[in-house]
């Protein structure tokens, strides 16, 4: 639908219904949302100590699905954590050691979850490394793959990068999306699971979105929240100066294509302060 298109909504926005999840549910989410961004190391064990200490009698099982639907895992080294859905395919990690030069070297995506007042959405998007440009963004109310290799299509109108990194969702090792990437010639990357650094761009961007606009505002409603997405969106690619880009902004970086070289330790430091 062209009206979905050009509010970056997928279909299943298009018809959204308020999650099913009740009232007190919501407000541990939005709670578990806010602590998470603070501090992505903690694991439903951790979140559920915490959520006890500020008064809240929740137990470990109930704490771990609220995480599950959110799409949330703590990002420490760990072993078979969000295991991809059977028969996708896992691509090794090629990023290690990597200098990142050039716009569209490097591509990557995630999602993220987004408290709304009777329910919640999830948004996607696609991001440079090399300039911090958000390339594309959708927002659906499921976990599924469709807004997300609608997010793929809207960026690969931009350009094509040399590699695409994702982390090891089903969403991303699923047969439409990375066939869609391979058909397009771009080599396939994948986080090693819970790294909290093979993935840091998109993370930081969550981090800004979240405290700079999200955290901020109270949506009265999915397209109210899409719009308010869409501007401060437009307002980080295009306005927003970057410590990291020599006070440039994404868009100055991305379509000049030169530019002094983004400043990797700074992230670094950032995921060090985040973790």
């Amino acid at each position: 639908m062209r009206q979905c298109q050009l509010l970056s909504l997928s279909r299943s926005g298009f018809y959204y219904q308020p999650v099913g999840e009740p009232e007190e549910n919501l407000v541990l989410m939005r709670l578990i949302d806010a602590q998470y961004t603070r501090t992505p190391f903690y694991g439903y064990r951790r979140m559920v100590v915490w959520l006890q200490e500020q008064g809240y009698a929740v137990n470990k099982k109930r704490v771990a699905r609220l995480m599950q639907v959110m799409g949330l895992s703590a990002i420490f080294p760990k072993r078979k954590t969000s295991v991809p859905a059977p028969g996708h395919k896992v691509y090794p990690y090629l990023l290690r050691h990597v200098t990142i030069e050039r716009v569209n070297q490097v591509w990557s995506t995630d999602i993220t979850f987004l408290p709304m007042p009777k329910g919640f959405i999830y948004l996607v998007a696609v991001i440079d490394w090399y300039s911090r440009f958000v390339l594309s963004w959708q927002v659906s109310t499921t976990l599924d793959m469709e807004f997300c290799l609608s997010a793929l299509e809207k960026a690969l109108e931009r350009g094509c990068p040399e590699i695409f990194n994702t982390d090891q969702g089903a969403q991303f090792t699923s047969l439409a999306f990375t066939g869609r990437l391979q058909e397009a010639g771009i080599r396939i990357s994948m986080d090693g699971r819970g790294r909290a650094l093979d993935n840091i761009f998109v993370e930081r961007l969550w981090r800004t979105l979240k405290y700079e606009e999200v955290y901020l505002k109270e949506y009265t409603s999915v397209l109210e929240g899409i719009q308010s997405l869409g501007a401060y969106l437009r307002f980080y690619n295009e306005e927003r100066p970057h410590q990291s880009l020599g006070y440039k902004t994404p868009a100055a970086i991305y379509h000049g294509g030169q530019s002094k070289q983004p400043d990797m330790e700074f992230y670094l430091k950032e995921a060090i302060l985040l973790s």
